[in-house]
This record gives C-alpha cells, sequence and structure tokens, in this order.
C-alpha cells in the first residue's frame, strides 16, 4: 500500500502547487470545449462538400500563421508576462468560437467563413502556444517541469476523451452550433483560474529586451545545438504525416467504417483514452532521455501500421487507444527535453519552434494527409503517417549514436551510462 501511494505521489507531484492545479482544473473545462469544437468543425465542413481535402485546408489554415509567424510569437513570449499574455490569448479564443456558433445557427455559414475563423484562431494561437509552454516553467519551477507538463498532456487527452463524446450527443440532441457556444464558454475557466493565481508563488522568467536579430538568433540557436536540432526535425517529420488525427480519423469514420458523427467521436475518444494512460506513464517517469524518445517514435510508428490495416471499427479502436499512449509518451518527452535542454532566455523561441515543427506544419501535412486520402483511402494516409515515424525515430537513433561516438565512449562504460551522464550535464548547465 505504501508503494501506491509512493507511486501516486510521484506521479502527480506537480499537483501539490496550487497555481498548477488551477491551470491543470482550468485547461480540463477549456481543452474539452476545443475539442467539441474539432469534432463540430469537422463534421461542419464534412456536410458543406464532403471534401478530405476542403477538411484538410480547415485544419491546415487553422495552424497556417504557426508555420508562418511562430517565432514571432515565441518572441513575443521571451519579452512579456506571460500571464498577461494568456489573458489576451484566451478572451480572443472565446470571441472568435462564439463568432462561428452564431453563423451556424443562424443557417448564414459558409466555407470561406470557416476558412477566415480557422486562420484566426491560428493567429491567436501563434501568441498563445508558447505562452502556454513557457508558463509552465514558471508555475512548477525546473524540478517538477516534466511531471508537469506530462499531466499537462493528460489534461489534453481527458480531454479528447470528454469533448468529443459530449459533442456528438450535442451534435445528434441540438445541432453542430451548440457545440461552438458550449466551446466558447468554456474558456471562462482559464481567465477565472488564471485569475486566481498567487503571483508570489510564480517563477517568472527574466524577460527579454527588445533588440535587433533575436528570431535569427533563436534560429541559430537551435541549429549550433545537435540535441535541439534533431529532436525538432523530427517532430517536423511526424507532424507533417503522422499528427493529422482531426483529417484521418474523421475520414477513417466515414469513408472506410460508414460511419457518423458518433463513429468519428468514438475513434477521438478511444485515442484520448489511451493518451491519457500514456501521459500518466510519463508522468511517473522521472527524467525524460533521448533513448526513450527514440524508442517511443519507434513504438508510435508501429502502432500506427497497424491502425491503418485494422479490419474492422473495432479491432481499430483498441489498436488506437495504445497507439494514443505511444504517441503522447513521445510528444511530453520530446517537449520536456527541449524546454530542459534550452536557456531561460530562448526557451519561448524554442518552444514557439517545437509549435512551428509539432503543429505549424499541419498546413503542409493536413492538405497532403487529406490529398491521398481523398485520392487512395484512409488506410493509405494513416501508412505513410507510420512510415513517416519509423523513419524519423531511425534518424534520431542515427544521430545519437553518431554524437556518441563523435564524443567518445570511454572504454567499459557503456551506452546508457554515458546517456545519463550527458542529461544530467545538460540539466547542470541549464540550471
Amino acid at each position: 500500500m505504501s508503494a501506491v501511494r509512493a507511486a501516486w505521489r510521484q506521479t502527480f507531484s506537480s499537483l501539490r502547487i496550487r497555481n498548477f492545479r488551477l491551470y491543470f482544473t482550468a485547461q480540463l473545462v477549456s481543452v474539452s470545449g476545443t475539442w467539441m469544437q474539432s469534432v463540430a468543425q469537422a463534421w461542419l465542413v464534412l456536410h458543406l462538400t464532403g471534401s478530405g481535402v476542403d477538411l484538410g485546408i480547415v485544419v491546415g489554415l487553422q495552424f497556417l500563421p504557426m508555420l508562418l509567424f511562430g517565432p514571432f510569437g515565441g518572441l513575443v513570449a521571451d519579452r512579456m508576462n506571460k500571464r498577461f499574455l494568456l489573458f489576451a490569448t484566451q478572451a480572443a479564443g472565446g470571441l472568435l468560437a462564439l463568432a462561428l456558433g452564431i453563423l451556424v445557427v443562424s443557417g448564414l455559414v459558409h466555407l470561406w467563413q470557416v476558412y477566415l475563423l480557422a486562420t484566426l484562431l491560428g493567429v491567436v494561437n501563434v501568441f498563445d502556444n508558447p505562452a502556454r509552454q513557457t508558463f509552465m516553467m514558471e508555475m512548477v519551477g525546473r524540478d517538477d517541469l516534466p511531471n508537469a507538463v506530462s499531466l499537462n498532456t493528460v489534461v489534453m487527452n481527458a480531454s479528447r476523451v470528454v469533448g468529443p463524446a459530449i459533442g456528438g450527443v450535442i451534435i445528434t440532441l441540438f445541432g453542430l452550433g451548440v457545440c461552438f457556444f458550449v466551446n466558447a464558454a468554456s474558456y471562462v475557466a482559464v481567465i477565472v483560474g488564471l485569475a486566481m493565481m498567487r503571483t508570489k508563488e510564480l517563477h517568472p522568467s527574466q524577460t527579454v529586451e527588445r533588440a535587433k536579430g533575436q528570431i535569427r538568433e533563436g534560429f541559430r540557436y537551435v541549429w549550433r545545438t545537435p540535441s535541439l536540432r534533431n529532436t525538432l526535425l523530427a517532430i517536423a517529420l511526424i507532424g507533417i504525416f503522422a499528427y493529422n488525427f482531426t483529417v484521418t480519423l474523421a475520414l477513417l469514420a466515414k469513408v472506410t467504417f460508414h460511419g457518423g458523427a458518433g463513429t468519428y467521436s468514438v475513434l477521438t475518444s478511444c485515442m484520448g483514452v489511451g493518451a491519457v494512460a500514456g501521459g500518466l506513464i510519463a508522468a511517473h517517469r522521472a527524467k525524460p532521455t533521448a533513448r526513450l524518445l527514440q524508442g517511443l517514435a519507434l513504438l508510435f510508428g508501429g502502432l500506427l501500421a497497424a491502425v491503418a490495416f485494422a479490419p474492422t471499427l473495432l479491432t481499430a479502436g483498441i489498436l488506437i487507444m495504445v497507439m494514443g499512449a505511444a504517441s503522447i509518451g513521445f510528444i511530453a518527452t520530446a517537449n520536456a527535453n527541449l524546454q530542459l535542454s534550452s536557456e531561460p532566455a530562448m526557451r519561448g523561441r524554442v518552444m514557439a519552434l517545437y509549435a512551428m515543427a509539432f503543429l505549424g506544419t499541419t498546413p503542409i501535412g493536413a492538405p497532403l494527409v487529406g490529398a491521398i486520402a481523398q485520392w487512395t483511402n484512409p488506410r493509405i494516409a494513416l501508412l505513410s503517417g507510420a512510415v513517416a515515424t519509423v523513419v524519423a525515430a531511425g534518424l534520431l537513433m542515427w544521430r545519437h549514436q553518431v554524437g556518441l561516438n563523435l564524443g567518445g565512449i570511454p572504454s567499459g562504460e557503456s551506452a546508457q551510462e554515458v546517456e545519463a551522464l550527458a542529461v544530467e550535464d545538460v540539466e547542470s548547465n541549464v540550471a
């Protein structure tokens, strides 16, 4: 029993911090609304046009600003008070959801309006994403950061279960428009949570003074730091081909298994269940390592291929659960590694590049994957993501081994020991 209590305390250690508890609870409400809107928006586009390409374009437009202006958003996060910045971005996101709901309920919605509002939400996320990522360090401090990042992925993916499940019911009973209204209201939870925080208990990082060339400086910093560069390149490759589940799962539900909004909600919820489990496992692990990141990428790719070949909806749902655990374990480990390996003054820009690689590649990947599914079938689209993920895992393994060989492994010392020493060295340097 004492071992169970110790494991529980380790898994949820960052929740002992009041400010993070407020943030955790508020995010659970808000992100549930976001996933509800994601389901409703995907189904709205399919209702308007029935096209996988159009669905991919809408998803892509939502992340196009991140691709084009992500580094600028990271620089703004490095320069500003992150809590105040989050007040502004959350309010803006709520107003955009409200506008889309009004258009749908009034019967005036057209595809170009969905395009426009998706793009505007993407502009908001340019600033919101790096602010949220780096605000985590300010709430919990450096030692609790890996646990907090992993628990935050649990929030994101518990919401992936709750949001689509509620969204499917609301769409069936009340129609698409109500989902957007509920999402607009959910942003209030984050605003209230931010307002209730004790600012004296935060660990604010020093803001960066305005100067010329700071965006270029961020790019140069990442490029000359192999651990950051290689991880971001792998995330970009996986982001383009694999992390487009809004497109692939919607088409898998509609085209492959001949289902409706409820089927799509079930598949999305299955992934969320697995992702919650993966996030809890990552939260329990004290230190993220390069070797763990490589193994999770390889496992994620293999499971994605298994989903592509699933013969029935039940089999697909079970495999998607396991795949969700591996995918979130991978992204939580990558996130924590990047933050711990970054200098504090560069952290906003590094995490903006992470958002570009993970989310900003969606304007490339979503239409591409949607087109692959349209011209072939959704199974081939999933399989292309599996191949890209396995290739990225192989590149990470190769670059890691090259780095160990160039650094020279002393006689009698294992690669695992060298890796552990390297992680400790990076952490001491950041501290």
